[in-house]
């Protein structure tokens, strides 16, 4: 009997976890442990450590840095810039207006290297979002260094210290090895929780009855050549290949400059926040990748060669941090205001469907559209901590929250008042929940972001 695709995906999610039940359901033998003790130098110091650096990070150390404290960014790839640079994504999503100074700054030095376009070229009203993410990944690293931020790459994060809710210093592992940072404030824009995890504090993850996570996505590139240059690519025996349109899975084809596209397909059921699970899925994206593009190629006959693909698949859930208030989607679809609300919410409910591979979403069409809402300050401090704040898509929200303020425009919010209030807290030598929210606001606002909520801007819904 023919096995469905739904199958061999479902099968290919789960193998992680299956190995770990025995038969009968019983759980497998616990594996052995090993006691490892070491000494690790405290390498770096700062009043500021920001872990990963993607746009919620990179804006959570501008801004930290602009307000007088210093910082040290921690980055587990060659450049921040994470899955708008990283992932190759390359797209703002959300209103680009009014996020605030570090944003302003990236938007405007993109206008100059003239690598920012419209989303639909021949629609004034389209909004400049499609951008060159290697050019993008240039800007960041310039802006992070002329605000002195100490910047670590190839660096990953290991470990914490914790001392009564107190983190001390983070452990990272580069090529020097095992060091460690010691720092007044934490900012956890790992995007899965990572400093939180490691500190033993509270997480959510994935729905509430099964823990599955929004889907990922691979981003991968394609030049258009002469048709007799467009060969097939799949050798036969190789993998599934897509052979009629209907068994195609979720797939986006977005602008990507002069004779190239990029192509955007979906990969559920996999755990970010697993060693396995996240191999499986990359595996599982680069397979589909080519079973798709035989497709385009043999069925469709669309003169495309394979250019490249993103280095990493695209995460849009890994763990939330359960901060001092989870936001929630019926804060959203009030357009709620927050007497802290120190970011904001412009992104409809971009929620599809977790356990398949169409074009399909938790919610009717007809719900999806948000009004601009805003983002407390309470949800970027995690509860079980005196001293981590976080922004972007770790931040305290529920999962059709997330599925809205997880994109670019947010997560610069976020990290901008994020980096502000820690910032406030290293000099007022008190942690952040303790700070004025009035005057983290003030400065948020000070520094160009609009935090007004009404009516959704339009443009911005699918």
């Amino acid at each position: 009997m023919k096995t469905s695709r739904r199958s061999l995906l479902k099968k290919a999610a789960a193998a992680p976890a299956a190995a770990a039940v025995g038969s009968a359901g019983a759980m497998a033998p616990q594996p052995p442990y090993v006691a490892w003790n070491r000494r690790v130098p405290v390498r770096y110091e700062a009043d500021i450590a920001v872990l990963g650096g993607g746009i919620a990070g990179v804006s959570a150390a501008c801004a930290a840095a602009r307000s007088g404290a210093s910082v040290i960014l921690v980055e587990r790839f060659a450049i921040t810039g994470g899955v708008l640079t990283t992932g190759g994504v390359a797209n703002f999503c959300g209103d680009p207006d009014g996020v605030g100074e570090v944003f302003d700054a990236i938007l405007r030095t993109l206008r100059e290297f003239k690598a920012i376009h419209r989303r639909k070229p021949e629609d004034p009203n389209s909004p400049e979002s499609v951008f060159h993410y290697e050019i993008l990944a240039i800007i960041l690293q310039e802006m992070l260094l002329q605000r002195k931020v100490k910047l670590l790459l190839h660096t990953r994060l290991a470990d914490v210290n914790v001392s009564k809710g107190v983190i001390t210093e983070c452990l990272v592992a580069g090529k020097s090895g095992l060091e460690a940072i010691r720092a007044r404030q934490f900012i956890d824009c790992t995007g899965d929780g990572d400093v939180a995890r490691l500190a033993g504090f509270a997480t959510h993850k994935g729905r509430v009855k099964d823990g599955l996570q929004l889907p990922m996505s691979l981003m991968y590139f394609v030049r258009h050549v002469e048709e007799r240059d467009a060969a097939v690519q799949l050798p036969a025996g190789w993998f599934q290949p897509v052979r009629a349109k209907d068994e195609l899975p979720m797939v986006s084809i977005w602008p990507d400059g002069p004779r190239s596209n990029a192509i955007k397909l979906k990969i559920p059921m996999f755990d970010s926040t697993s060693t396995e699970g996240l191999t499986a899925a990359e595996i599982r994206a680069r397979r589909r990748m080519l079973e798709i593009l035989h497709y385009f190629q043999a069925v469709e006959k669309r003169p495309w060669l394979l250019d490249h693909c993103s280095p990493i698949i695209v995460i849009r859930e890994g763990c939330r941090i359960v901060g001092d208030y989870i936001l929630k989607v019926d804060d959203l679809r009030a357009g709620r205001v927050f007497d802290d609300g120190v970011a904001r919410g412009t992104f409809y409910l971009d929620a599809h469907t977790v356990d398949e591979e169409k074009r399909t979403y938790l919610l009717p069409t007809d719900q999806l559209k948000v009004p601009p809402y805003q983002i407390p300050l309470r949800s970027l401090i995690a509860r079980d901590g005196k001293n981590l704040l976080m922004a972007g898509r770790c931040f305290s929200a529920d999962q059709l929250a997330l599925s809205s303020a997880r994109v670019s425009t947010s997560g610069s919010m976020m990290g901008q008042a994020a980096g502000i209030a820690a910032a406030l807290s290293v000099k007022k030598k008190c942690q952040p929940r303790e700070c004025d929210p009035a005057e983290v606001k003030k400065i948020v606002l000070e520094r160009g972001a609009n935090l007004a909520c009404g009516e959704p801007p339009k443009r911005f819904w699918p």
